[in-house]
């Protein structure tokens, strides 16, 4: 896929808003991918080069999260490994698709997705209730998570936080802190199997991931209490854009 200069205008952008978005309210894959395919990318070919900018993100945040240890590092390791075989097999999944039947799947995540948006959310303060619960269920529910990320991904914020903070008992906090690692790996693999079946743009990942990257470090810094209200509200209305765009102007 060769690009010209406003082609990597847009995506680096659209990775910026999407790393802005994945620290302050989630969902920043749904970004991203409908960019991609605006610019010419088939559905399961944007779903597979996505994963780039989700790993870019995530190892962004690693790096700081690594600094200051990480809490609950054997149930972090639990966690992930149930997640890594049905990510893997979501991926494989989803190459399967062709390009009308993701589009249509999109259109019908981007609607459940912007009615999840309006939910009310949990806020994003430290919780001295930390202690671990209920860990049976919670590895059964994260194994169903890593199959939603290994398929689509989009919407996995919204997925996982009350996986971890609500049944699991984690604080925010460290909700935030476990998510990224346990994301972090099964992409990380979920982009080999797209490789090996599919196609990934590795440029066009790479561009969109150092948009990522600085939006998501913008986004921690923020401190505007307005900033995720606002956040909401734009992605609102992208979201209810593309709906349009893939239901009636395939």
């Amino acid at each position: 896929m060769d690009l010209v200069w406003w082609e990597i205008a847009i995506l680096v952008v659209a990775g910026f808003g999407a790393g802005l978005v994945n620290v302050m309210a989630g969902g920043g894959s749904i970004l991203t991918v409908p960019i991609m395919m605006f610019l010419g990318m088939p559905g399961p070919v944007a779903n597979g080069t996505n994963r780039i900018t989700i790993v870019a993100h995530n190892a962004s945040a690693m790096v700081t999260y690594l600094k200051h240890g990480i809490p609950h590092a054997k149930l972090c390791l639990t966690l992930t490994l149930v997640a890594i075989p049905p990510a893997i097999l979501g991926a494989w999944l989803s190459t399967k698709l062709n390009n009308e039947q993701f589009e249509g799947l999109l259109a019908i995540v981007m609607v459940a997705v912007l009615i999840l948006m309006q939910a009310p959310q949990a806020k994003k303060v430290g919780s001295h209730e930390d202690q671990p619960q209920n860990l049976a269920l919670g590895h059964v529910l994260m194994a169903a998570a890593g199959f939603w990320g290994g398929f689509i991904q989009i919407g996995m914020g919204f997925v996982v936080l009350p996986i971890m903070h609500r049944v699991i008992g984690l604080s925010l906090v460290n909700t935030n802190i476990l998510k990224v690692f346990i994301i972090f790996t099964y992409t990380l693999l979920a982009v080999f199997v797209f490789a090996a079946t599919s196609e990934v743009l590795w440029l066009v990942g790479a561009i969109a991931g150092i948009g990522n990257i600085a939006g998501g470090i913008v986004g921690a810094k923020l401190t505007l209490s307005h900033g995720e209200t606002l956040i909401r509200k734009v992605l609102t209305l992208a979201i209810i854009g593309m709906i349009i765009k893939l239901l009636f102007f395939p």
